[in-house]
């Protein structure tokens, strides 16, 4: 393998300690940006949900309306499917600012869709369904971009905590912006997609602000073909990436029950959208808590164990709030399940940025993406068919079992990737 190339600009020169102020800048306003872009669709996401079951339920069962919110995440899922590759290629090759400008700039055109869509008295489903694929169209273009940017605005000896801060803020939006999502949906449908507009316009303006370079280092002059058979293979090699991505694919693929929350709390738990909201909302209660933890008090060694130890967490609180009959419980077991998601997340992020070289990083974040963020949509499609067939508590039930399953076998397969232990960026290679 050849040497890492070094990040780009004065971040790796000397002159680092005179432009770290401006990066330091960059990074907290590309931090802000991130946050509202991802809380804008994950809320956003949510009120698609509610909006599809009020709309299924009018004409079907419980049995169907689960199927019809399947269906929504099967739409994202398969746009996130093809674009994925071209995604991460398009990440390496050219400015990430722009891509993202532009993905915002979409993204915020999308909501003022669905926030027009809203007005419509009896809004058909084929409308949703097209409109969640150019969501995940536009999701495709947007992850790669800005996970590989992150690391570019830091000097390298800030690189860890920029990858720890990046992850953080992604998995903060993904999973409180449901919880947004749930409660403004809880007054309108509309509301919720006019504020997340907002958030994504938020979002574009404080990306415009960055100064710091983002066009990738060390391209290769090869053929898109070439560079996406080049990211694959780098993959697959890497036993420690590609066994960490695969872990939260398969957790989340099987522990993708709280997709079903709006039936659970409408027909198990007896509960109206107030509550919908504050399920929504537990999740990142338990995600933001540890993420003030792990910004005082990092994992910097085990994190192999740590990993296993908390998808194993995840799949284990799925079983409980899918056999849970009180509100109360379901919130406790959503708070340790976005605890346990935030600690996995955490670990995988860091662990796998570190061992990627820039001119891999669009392409490797696009994949991982791909098996992680994409999982959710594909986890809600196969618990909405779990959930048509074994019901609501039937599919969870599978869901978690399945996790705990995929941990133990995970440590078997990957042992490299359960005894990694420090996540520490390595000094790069020099050149001979």
């Amino acid at each position: 393998m050849s040497a890492e190339p070094a990040p780009s600009s004065s971040l790796s020169s000397p002159s680092a300690e005179i432009s770290h102020p401006l990066a330091i800048r960059d990074f907290r306003n590309f931090w802000l940006a991130r946050v509202c872009g991802v809380l804008g669709t994950s809320a956003q996401s949510a009120a698609i949900a509610w909006q599809v079951y009020d709309i299924a339920r009018q004409s079907s069962d419980v049995s169907e309306s689960a199927l019809y919110l399947g269906l929504i995440g099967l739409a994202q899922f398969l746009a996130l499917f093809c674009m994925t590759i071209p995604a991460g290629i398009v990440a390496d090759r050219y400015d990430r600012k722009k891509i993202i400008c532009v993905v915002l700039v979409a993204q915020f055109l999308l909501s003022m869709a669905f926030f027009a869509y809203s007005f419509l008295p009896d809004p058909p489903f084929w409308g949703l369904f097209a409109l969640s694929a150019v969501l995940g169209f536009l999701r495709a273009f947007s992850a790669p971009a800005s996970s590989a940017m992150g690391p570019m605005l830091v000097p390298r000896h800030l690189l860890p905590q920029s990858i720890a801060v990046n992850s953080m803020a992604f998995q903060t939006g993904l999973i409180a912006g449901p919880a947004l999502g749930g409660f403004l949906v809880a007054s309108s449908p509309r509301l919720a997609y006019g504020f997340c507009a907002v958030l994504t316009f938020v979002a574009a303006a404080l990306v415009l602000t960055l100064k710091t370079s983002t066009k990738p280092q060390g391209v290769p002059d090869v053929s898109k073909t070439r560079m996406m058979e080049e990211g694959m293979a780098y993959i697959w090699a890497n036993k420690v990436i590609f066994g960490a991505i695969t872990l939260d694919l398969f957790a989340v693929l099987l522990g993708g029950a709280t997709a079903l929350m709006p039936i659970f709390t409408r027909d198990i738990l007896s509960a109206g959208p107030q509550a919908f909201g504050i399920l929504r909302a537990s999740p990142a209660i338990g995600a933001i808590l540890t993420s003030f933890i792990l910004s005082t008090r990092p994992i910097r060694r085990k994190a192999g164990p740590w990993m296993f130890a908390s998808v194993a967490v995840f799949g284990l609180m799925t079983l409980v709030f899918g056999e849970s009959r009180s509100v109360v419980l379901s919130i406790i077991a959503m708070i340790v399940l976005g605890a346990a998601d935030m600690v996995s997340v955490y670990v995988r992020g860091t662990l796998v940025q570190i061992v990627t070289p820039d001119s891999m990083r669009g392409r490797v974040a696009s994949v991982s993406y791909l098996f992680i963020g994409a999982s959710n949509e594909l986890g809600e499609f196969e618990s909405g068919v779990a959930a048509h067939y074994l019901g609501p508590v039937g599919a969870a039930r599978f869901g978690g079992i399945g996790s705990l399953i995929v941990t133990a076998l995970w440590i078997r397969l990957f042992p490299a990737l359960y005894h990694a232990d420090s996540l520490d960026a390595p000094e790069p290679a020099s050149a001979h």
